[in-house]
């Protein structure tokens, strides 16, 4: 099949016009350059988070339907010119990035509809700067150092010029959650697509309209061959384990939770691909005793809150000093009292829903457990309907090691340390996601963020989206963002030449 065109079909050039606006919203998934529906016909449906109601319908992909996406993008990369053509690429991706902006909002609308992250989260690393970085992406190629060379030596009379030449891992399977499912999609496609990889994109079954979204941009909108992007929905667990084990696939990405995680390498572990991992795991701040409380307070409310508490950026664990815990308790627990929650597409809401019912029914089991454990709840601990809203919750007088310190929901823990030592040993000892904050003076605050074994660290709140956005230890294998993400989408071949004569 020829590459699709740029131009967008007769229907019309923005998913708007196509999905029908205020009608229930049907995508189908790409396969091998082709809109497809899944092979059984089945269709899953996508609930609204914030009213429970049905979004729209999604193809329930087959195990032989991912089958026919990975043959088509193993076809893509050793059969077209999109691996060799840099040229190709650059103009893909900035017609990837302008058919973005130009749809940007109805996509917007969409993403916050079946993902329940609120207006203003989009205005920022979740949506809108995954975007601007397609573009990136493509730019940065022309000036990209492909070769790296190591010099000349002597070696048996001879003269040896050696070099290493980057080019593409080959195909990429893109496995994704259903916390930020652009930011996380366009964080891999983009690095992954500049660096000349054919990809099998498998988003989440909860947002698989926004994830579908963007396999129709592509196929309507760029001139990437057919077979170079193929985008999948399913329920189906088993799909995701084709894309594990599939000897066709060269290198794969994942972003889930922590057991899911564990799950996927292990399956993936029994052939020779790449391996990135992103786990969601909750994030970890330490309050210093020369911090502003009323300051800082505010921030943690707001962190803790981000998307409801969901993905790897929010907080679940707060270390406050012992002589100030009372203080700072009060604090932030007046400042998450206060976090406006409801209507996600109201531009005055911060907090919206969690992504499903049994989301919210897990995180208020774990409340639940806690208090019973002798925990105490300092506000919030209450499911909120309609729709899948938990209150923004502070607990007290929790072990670390309790489950609620990692829930995926709006739920801080409060945890005492004696001393700095003690702060970063509890940080260390747990399991944190790949960020963190300390709030303090600029240079103890600093000294504290280099000890605590977190991949990105925030000092009283500074953060960049184009910043590499790692994992460490049990936090994952991966540099999720930024321009170091293109790395993991090439691999190196090691060249040694004799220099003639007349050049040594």
């Amino acid at each position: 099949m020829p590459p699709q065109a740029a131009t967008a079909p007769a229907g019309g050039s923005s998913l708007r016009e196509r999905q029908g606006a205020g009608r229930r919203i049907d995508r189908r998934m790409l396969i091998d350059g082709e809109l497809v529906e899944a092979e059984s016909a089945q269709r899953l449906p996508s609930v609204n988070p914030a009213t429970g109601k049905i979004l729209g319908y999604a193809p329930d992909c087959t195990v032989a339907d991912a089958e026919r996406a990975v043959a088509a993008a193993r076809r893509g990369f050793d059969t077209s010119t999109w691996s060799t053509d840099m040229a190709l690429r650059v103009r893909c991706l900035n017609q990837l990035h302008a058919a973005l902006v130009e749809n940007r909002e109805d996509l917007r609308r969409l993403t916050i509809a079946e993902t329940g992250a609120t207006w203003r989260l989009t205005e920022g690393p979740y949506f809108d700067a995954p975007i601007d970085m397609v573009r990136h992406y493509g730019e940065s190629l022309t000036s990209y150092p492909m070769t790296e060379q190591l010099g000349e030596v002597l070696s048996m009379g001879r003269t040896e010029r050696r070099w290493v030449e980057k080019g593409p891992a080959g195909v990429a399977a893109i496995v994704i959650g259903a916390s930020h499912p652009t930011r996380m999609a366009l964080t891999a496609l983009g690095p992954a697509l500049a660096a000349g990889c054919t990809v099998v994109l498998s988003g989440a079954s909860e947002t698989a309209l926004t994830t579908l979204a963007l396999g129709e941009l592509i196929a309507t909108c760029t001139d990437i061959p057919a077979g170079v992007v193929n985008v999948l929905s399913s329920l189906n667990p088993e799909v995701d384990q084709v894309l594990a084990t599939d000897r066709q696939i060269d290198a794969v990405t994942f972003t889930g939770s922590i057991s899911a995680a564990r799950r996927f390498m292990a399956a993936a572990s029994g052939t020779t691909k790449q391996i990135f991992c992103r786990p969601e795991r909750k994030s970890v701040a330490i309050v210093l005793d020369d911090a502003d409380f009323s300051i800082c307070a505010p921030q943690v409310a707001l962190m803790t809150t981000s998307h409801a508490g969901q993905g790897s950026a929010p907080i679940s664990r707060l270390l406050v000093p012992c002589e100030h815990s009372d203080e700072v308790v009060a604090a932030v627990g007046k400042s998450l009292a206060m976090v406006h929650y409801g209507d996600p597409a109201d531009s005055r809401t911060w907090m919206g829903p969690l992504i499903s019912d049994m989301r919210r029914d897990e995180v208020d089991g774990m409340v639940k457990r806690a208090v019973a454990a002798g925990a105490t709840i300092v506000t919030g601990g209450q499911a909120v309907r309609p729709g899948y809203f938990y209150q923004p919750t502070m607990l007290t007088g929790l072990d670390p090691a309790s489950e609620t310190v990692d829930v995926s929901g709006p739920v801080l823990v409060v945890i005492p340390y004696d001393d700095e030592e003690d702060a970063v040993r509890i940080a260390n000892r747990s399991v944190c996601g790949p960020s963190g904050v300390v709030f303090g003076s600029h240079e103890r605050a600093l000294a504290v963020a280099r000890r605590v074994r977190t991949a990105r660290m925030s000092i009283n709140g500074g953060s960049h989206p184009e910043s590499p956005f790692g994992y460490a230890e049990e936090h994952g294998i991966t540099v999720a963002e930024g321009a170091a993400a293109l790395e993991e989408y090439f691999e190196r071949r090691a060249f040694a030449a004799i220099v003639p004569a007349a050049e040594a």
